[in-house]
Parts: C-alpha cells; structure tokens; sequence
C-alpha cells in the first residue's frame, strides 16, 4: 500500500503546548522517537535523550515490524501493538495500515476478546476516561481532565463483551480498539478520540474473585440506578462535548435497544451492535443475493438469536425489502426468529415488542409440530421453511450442526450462511465444515478473520462480515458534513454502498466483501453516500458533490509526521 501524508487535517492536529525533552517523547501524539531530525533535537532539548542516528518513518515501520513478528502469542502481539500505540500514534497506525489484514484481527477481533479477559493482567498505561459508580456525582470534573477538542467517543459499560458476556473494567479494550479501527479505516484523527469505560461493577464472579482485577469490586448496578447513572453520563457528555459523535458498544441487549431509543434524538448516536452490525450484514447478504443471480424478496431468512444484533439485522433487511418495493406484510412472513424458546410465534407470551412484527401465526404451522407441542425448534424450522440465508447471532459455538447445514442445502442452490458471532471460539459454525457439507457451494462470511478454505482444488475465500466496513464511515461522514443527528437513512446508504463495493458485482469469483487493504478506499466511498443520505435526511450542511468530496478527503488523515 502506498501512503502519501495529508496535510490538511491541520485543525485536528495536536499542539506542542510547550512541551520539551522527556516531556515531548513521552507524549504519543507528538513523539517521533528517532525520527526527530537534528534541528528539532536543538530545538525542543532531546540533544544526548535519543540515540545519535536519525530515521525515517519506514525505518522505524521496518523495526517494529520486525519486532511483531518476533511475539510468540497473539496476546503478546497485542501488547506489542497496544504499547507501541501509547508510545507513538503515528508509528502505530503507519505500520498497521502497511499491514492491515495481518494487525486488525490483532487490534480488533478476535484477539481483542482475549485482552478484555485478560485487560487487568496485561494493563500498562492509561487510556480513555474510566468513568466509575462511586464517582458519579463527579462526572463534570472527569470529563475536565480529558482533551478539550474530540470529535468520536465510544463507550460501553462492560456487559455483554463480544460474545463473552461481563467482562467489567476489562470491556475497556472494546472502545480502544474500535477507535483505533476509526483513525485506521476513517481517517479520523487519534487525538479527536476518546474511549470511556462506564464502569458500573461486575456479576462476573472469576473477576471478582481476581486479586488483579483493576474496576470497581462490587456487583453490577442495574435498574433505576443505572439509568440514572446513564442520564448523568449523557449529561456531561452534552456539556463538555456537544456536537461529538457517541457510539455505544456491547451493552446487554435488554439496555443497548432501551439507550438508542432514549438518547438518539437528544445527541449524534447510534449502537454498533444494533445499527452498525445490520448494516454490514445487510449490504452482504444483498452482495450474495446479486453473486448468485436471484432477488431479494426470494428469500427465506433464519435469524439464530434474536440480541441486539439479531434484531437490528432483522429489521434492516426488512426495511431494505420494503424500500426495493415489497409489501411489508409479505416481507414479514421472510424470516423465522429463532430464540432459546424456538421460533418467535402468536402462540408464545414471552415476545418483546420489538419482535411481535415478526411472529408467525401458531394456527398456520401446525404441520411444523408433533404430540401438541408449542415450541418450534431450529431444527423443525430449518426442515419446513427451507430456508435460502442463516444467520447466527447466538455466542453459542457448533449450533449450524452438520444435519441441519445439510438440510439446509437440500433445498437450495446456493446456501448463504452466516455465522457471525465473534470471537472466533463463540462462532456457529466453522467455515470450512460449512464448505464441506454443502459440497463447495455455500457462500460463507463470519464475523471474525477466516483463512479461506481450499476443497478438490478450488479456494473459497471467507469474508468477514465485520462492522470495520460501516462505524468508521458513519463518523467519517458526520464529521464531513457536521451532521447533528445519525438516521436509519444514513445506514441503509451504508449497506447499499457496501453492496455495491463488493467484488462480486464485477467479477463473479471474487470474495463477498472487499479486501482490507482497500478498506480506506471503501470506507471513502461509503461516507460519501453516507453524507448524501444525511443531507437527504435534513440532520447536515447542504454542500454541492464536488464540495463533499473534498470535505471527505479533509477529514481523512493520513499518519506522518508533519511539525
């Protein structure tokens, strides 16, 4: 990849501040470590505090990939790449876009699941703002201790980390990598971030018991405490930041879904889990449906899971039918939701009213049940819908069984399956045990990186059918038009544009989705439709094409050293 450095990112860029010597070194959005040429050394007194030869900043990638490589684990890797980014953020970001396929599944999924467990073990340097219960009534005065200007937050407050439930303090490492996936993907500048940790205790015992264990040692507030926690946080970020993009990340699904709806019109938000997640897999399955020649309104969806993400891709593909021309009612009938109670139907009283749209009618699936049962089991699903896409959003590995994917591809010619859960020990299903009992024709992506798999002599590649495609743009965008609110319509622009990236399109053969190394092209692109969308939606400046364009490529950032 050839990288040439931005300079016109010079509003978002950090000031010395005065700062000189050790002071200067140790700061990772200033330093340039052996990079500092021999003037600056005069000028800002590092003469005598760094070695004699100075570098350029593809020496120093050189180095340091060396010393990627030199890690034994994965979790070692992570450290690596973790203190290398609290030493010199444009070291970082350098060598993680030369090596983009080889360093994200480091940074972001699936490693970034084992550093949560492990965060309190691996901890080195403070990052963020760890926002605790006992310091409620001093938000306004933590907030004061965090950089003036940020332009992208995010924040979780632990709970439902990936797909491996309460991780506590540890969910920190979520908003560290997701903004290190924001200056990587989107351009947006790492000094105009800022992750924060609602930490609001544990119920994960293991953690409590842990005598390393670095949050809050006490039982996970919820109920009217929580909420009234969550309306201060929300409070002090409007105060201190109040045109900032906030992202919320891996809360419970029962809190993600009740947040969005409280605080999407009171600031610019939005849920990853929920939005971002249905977006992605949206414009893939509508990148799937194009590679095999059929149409959408064809189709026969199974949702496993029906979480924050289950929902949020349910209902986007429903909009996404709708908006292609279909009936709503009839698109409804498309897609059987399936829970630990089986299959969402009228005949259940457990339904949340967010899924009551997609229940079936008991009265019409007697023919699906024996011995007068009421639960409609995956596998009964699976054998009377004959379904053309499964999805999994379930954290539960090896439930896409070998009977039911074979049963599945009994029914049709292409199977698309989905195996989404993250990381890569909670996922369904493997992908080459998907290839294998469809007989090669299944069109697979998963939520984690997958080598491809090669069977008789033909290689499959998986995509990952990750969020990395959709956040950075959506914040690229906000930031490119100063966009006061984000909208359904912004993500539907998104999942069409990641349709229309997709490889498939132009040369049948290809993967689903995009490579990483064009990820900063592609998410280019998906901002653009994105600000349009805004526009469109009336939340953003009314700028011309041309204008936009130019207010994109603006925004993005480039790392090179440039004082």
């Amino acid at each position: 990849m050839s990288l040439q450095p931005l300079s016109k990112q010079a509003s978002h860029r950090p000031t010395l501040n005065g700062k000189r010597g050790m002071q200067l070194i140790e700061d990772p959005l200033l330093n340039r470590g052996t990079a500092f040429t021999q003037s600056q050394r005069r000028e800002f007194g590092l003469l005598g505090l760094l070695p004699p030869h100075v570098e350029t900043l593809e020496a120093q990638v050189d180095r340091a990939y060396e010393a990627f490589g030199e890690q034994q684990t994965d979790l070692a890797k992570y450290v690596f790449l973790r203190q290398l980014q609290d030493e010199n953020e444009t070291l970082y970001y350098r060598l993680l876009l030369l090596h983009v396929s080889e360093m994200m599944p480091i940074v972001y999924t699936p490693v970034v699941g084992l550093a949560c467990q492990r965060f309190s073990h691996v901890y080195r340097r403070p990052r963020g703002l760890f926002l605790s219960y006992p310091d409620r009534d001093s938000l306004g005065e933590i907030f004061a201790n965090a950089p003036e200007q940020i332009d992208v937050i995010v924040v979780t407050d632990g709970e439902r980390i990936l797909g491996l439930g309460d991780q506590g303090a540890g969910g920190m490492g979520i908003p560290i990598g997701k903004l290190s996936l924001y200056s990587l993907c989107g351009g947006i500048h790492p000094a105009r971030t800022l992750p924060v940790m609602l930490d609001l205790g544990t119920s994960n015992q293991d953690l409590l018991r842990d005598p390393q264990y670095m949050g809050w040692r006490h039982e996970r507030i919820k109920g009217e405490q929580y909420d009234a926690f969550i309306a201060e946080f929300v409070k002090a970020v409007k105060l201190r930041y109040p045109n900032v993009l906030l992202q919320w990340e891996d809360f419970a699904s029962s809190d993600a879904e009740r947040l969005l709806k409280s605080y999407r019109n009171e600031l610019c938000t939005f849920n990853d889990d929920i939005q971002g997640t249905a977006a992605v897999t949206t414009g893939a399955i509508l990148a799937a449906v194009a590679a095999t020649k059929t149409r959408l309104e064809e189709q026969r969806f199974v949702m496993l899971g029906t979480g924050s993400a289950g929902t949020g891709i349910t209902h986007q593909l429903l909009r996404t039918m709708v908006a292609s021309g279909m009936d709503e009612s009839v698109a409804r009938k498309c897609f059987y939701l399936i829970d630990r109670g089986g299959l969402l139907h009228d005949g259940r009283t457990d339904i949340k009213a967010i899924h009551k749209p997609f229940t079936h009618s008991f009265s019409d699936l007697q023919g699906w049940v024996s011995d007068g049962k009421q639960k409609i089991t995956f596998e009964d699903v699976v054998h009377h819908a004959k379904p053309t896409v499964m999805i999994g959003a379930t954290g539960q590995a090896g439930v896409f069984s070998e009977p039911l994917v074979r049963e599945m591809a009994l029914h049709t010619k292409v199977p698309v399956i989905f195996p989404l859960s993250n990381p890569t020990s909670r996922a369904e299903a493997k992908p080459a045990d998907l290839i294998e009992w469809t007989d090669g024709r299944a069109i697979v992506a998963t939520g984690s990186p997958s080598e491809p798999v090669v069977r008789k002599g033909l290689t499959h590649v998986i995509s990952q059918c990750n969020n990395s495609y959709i956040f950075p743009a959506i914040g690229l965008a906000v930031l490119a038009v100063k966009a006061k609110r984000v909208t359904e319509g912004m993500f539907m622009a998104a999942a069409l544009a990641l349709r229309d990236a997709s490889p498939p399109l132009d040369h049948p053969c290809q993967p689903l989705l995009p490579p990483l190394t064009e990820i900063r092209d592609v998410t280019r692109g998906i901002a653009l439709a994105v600000s349009q969308a805004a526009q469109e939606d009336g939340v953003a400046d009314n700028i011309s094409p041309h204008e936009l364009e130019r207010c994109i490529d603006e925004c993005m950032w480039t790392p090179a050293y440039d004082f």
